[in-house]
């Protein structure tokens, strides 16, 4: 469900016409939609009925406005940076919300998610424990740690967006698990308080989620035996979204599949949804600039793959849309940017709307992964990002100037 709908042909967000807004910022944009945020966020966290926090992955959807909804609405942060904590902090969110995870946590940023106390770090290595509890030491505090455990899972999703399978980067081997545990538990300065497991992102099937807990079960029993009782369970994020003909489970469906699993479990649940809230919540807006006929038919237009590089990076659909569709009429054609490289597309290939020059184009499906991965290749400023509330709409990042793009740029004194 979504909140982008026509009015009489006019592609609307909530109450706002998309056309008023592209009128006054200018194209591209990215929109998303408060109502379809806070709906979907209510949907997955409200499917959960024992103790747990939904930790949004920060990582797909970073604005501070965005943060700041979720955060009113109870949510916490799922980090994998400083600067994701710093953004947590700045958006209000309760520290003891924040879990923070990635494979390579710097002396720095361990020294600054101490300081704040967050609830605790999903630790992925000996190297980062050993740190994490010097770092600790140094400051006289203890760390808070969860392991992420890799349980060699195929998650039946894009390679690069695979994270539970063995010869993935992340995590701990399950097999090699046990001794860090035991490992951890004699240090002075870690305090171990749960595991984590998150085994890639776009899953469609509820299977690979139930394999992973299964076998997360097991590693949990034979460590309550040796004495490390543990009170959370991470179990990442991944659930999918419709971006053309995939049929994800609803979030209902998914955590009543979790809840029959952990009905003998005695520990927090926490959660790191991230594309299943933002995705379908947010598009990205742009003007057709020429059209063109070679070996194809190609419509470009000022947004790129600096904006949005799922396509170029993943092959990635995203359903393409006239914000004015009174013409009503389609062809086969490529959506491409102005950059220089073939890969630059937003569309290839697909029965798209036969824009002609100066029409609006709605690239849906956009919330998730689009402003964050976006880039200043080529030079180019990165766009706004604007949220409608309603009958309103306000500007929660502003467009970058030419300045932005050689801030903290210096020519140095010999080529004066």
């Amino acid at each position: 469900m979504n909140h982008f709908n026509y009015k009489d042909d006019h592609l609307f967000c909530e109450e706002v016409s998309i056309a008023d807004i592209a009128a006054t910022v200018g194209t591209p944009f990215y929109l998303y939609s408060t109502a379809t945020l806070t709906t979907h966020f209510k949907a997955f966290d409200n499917a959960f009925s024992q103790p747990h926090i939904t930790c949004f992955a920060t990582k797909s959807c970073s604005n501070i406005a965005v943060l700041r909804l979720f955060a009113s609405l109870g949510g916490g942060a799922d980090i994998v940076s400083g600067g994701e904590l710093f953004r947590a902090q700045k958006a209000g969110i309760d520290p003891k919300r924040i879990v923070f995870s990635g494979v390579g946590k710097s002396a720095d940023e361990l020294r600054s998610a101490l300081s704040a106390g967050i609830l605790f770090f999903n630790v992925e290595s000996y190297q980062e424990l050993n740190r994490l509890q010097s770092v600790a030491a140094d400051m006289g505090v203890t760390a808070p740690v969860s392991f992420r455990v890799n349980p060699d899972v195929d998650p039946k999703t894009h390679a690069y967006i695979s994270t539970g399978l063995a010869k993935n980067k992340f995590g701990i081997p399950i097999k090699d698990a046990f001794d860090i545990y035991k490992t951890a538990n004699e240090m002075e300065h870690v305090e171990v308080l749960g595991i984590s497991c998150h085994i890639g992102s776009q899953l469609t099937e509820i299977s690979p989620f139930i394999e992973s807990l299964r076998k997360l079960k097991v590693f949990l029993a034979k460590l309550e035996e040796a004495g490390i009782p543990l009170s959370y369970l991470d179990l990442g994020g991944g659930l999918g979204i419709q971006y053309n003909d995939e049929e994800p489970p609803h979030p209902e469906k998914y955590a009543e599949a979790i809840k029959k699993e952990m009905h003998d479990l005695n520990c927090t649940l926490i959660l790191e949804p991230g594309r299943v809230i933002v995705g379908n919540a947010g598009i990205l807006v742009a003007k057709v600039l020429y059209t063109k006929v070679g070996g194809k038919k190609f419509i470009i237009v000022d947004a790129a793959m600096n904006d949005l590089a799922r396509p170029s990076l993943y092959g990635a659909h995203h359903a393409i849309q006239a914000i004015d569709r009174s013409r009503g009429e389609n062809e086969i054609a490529d959506l491409v940017g102005p950059i220089c490289e073939t890969g630059d597309f937003l569309s290839k290939e697909k029965e798209i709307p036969a824009f002609e020059q100066d029409e609006l184009v709605a690239i849906m499906s956009a919330g998730a992964y689009g402003f964050t991965m976006s880039s200043n290749y080529n030079s180019r400023p990165r766009v706004p990002e604007i949220l409608v509330s309603g009958s309103d709409f306000h500007i929660i990042r502003e467009r970058e100037t030419h300045d932005d793009l050689i801030k903290g740029e210096k020519i140095p004194e010999f080529l004066q």
